[in-house]
């Protein structure tokens, strides 16, 4: 195959598709060719298509789930009006429990509730889970047998991410750190907890890697 036809599969691939397309999903587009690319011509071709998007209003993005068209950042409050819902807003309640099981991974909700000084809110949690930025991955062996929280590859998509190790440090949340200093964001996550949550494989994958919990 052609590299023209190639990129010019691809990029339409990536225009149609409702979601991030990794690796592996865009090398079965060929699967019944005879003459099939290599991943290595996939991701020359990706690399190609990024390169051409500098100094377009769009651009080629690799995120957790893969890859995907998305406008600039820059360009968003005008592209925006195209749509009339503004997007939802979320209580100061909900970011600082979705920061904690982010950074802290995986934590329970008593956990969350000792940090914070307050009870969690049921609707907090079911609102995470709701919108998959977080799931339940195991509970932890003590008394009751708590869920364990974790964050998931939807959230790092949500937020333009490829992996965890992309998020600012917890040190450079000085909003949360100033208003809430019980929550003690001073610390960087340990790379242990990262390599739990998992690493992104050249195929743009999450591979899952279990944390010394015990699972259902």
């Amino acid at each position: 195959m052609k590299d023209d036809q190639l990129k010019q599969i691809i990029e339409a691939a990536l225009m149609a598709a409702d979601t991030a397309l990794n690796i592996d999903r865009l090398l079965q587009l060929f699967e019944h060719d005879e003459d099939k690319p290599t991943r290595e011509q996939v991701k020359n071709v990706l690399t190609a298509l990024q390169d051409e998007c500098e100094g377009r209003g769009v651009e080629l993005k690799r995120i957790a789930s893969g890859y995907r068209y998305q406008t600039r950042v820059d360009v968003q409050p005008w592209v925006a009006r195209l749509w009339q819902e503004k997007p939802p807003r979320y209580t100061r309640a909900l970011l600082e429990t979705l920061s904690l099981i982010v950074y802290r991974q995986p934590i329970t909700r008593g956990e969350i509730e000792e940090v914070r000084g307050v009870s969690v809110s049921s609707s907090i949690i079911k609102t995470l889970l709701e919108r998959e930025w977080i799931k339940v991955i195991g509970h932890k062996e003590v008394p009751g047998r708590p869920a364990l929280y974790a964050s998931t590859k939807k959230f790092l998509d949500y937020f333009n991410l490829k992996t965890l190790n992309e998020l600012p440090t917890l040190a450079d949340l000085t909003d949360l750190d100033q208003e809430h200093p019980e929550l003690d964001l001073g610390a960087p996550v340990e790379d242990d907890t990262q390599a739990q949550l998992g690493v992104v494989t050249d195929a743009g994958d999450i591979v899952e890697v279990e944390p010394n919990q015990t699972r259902h």
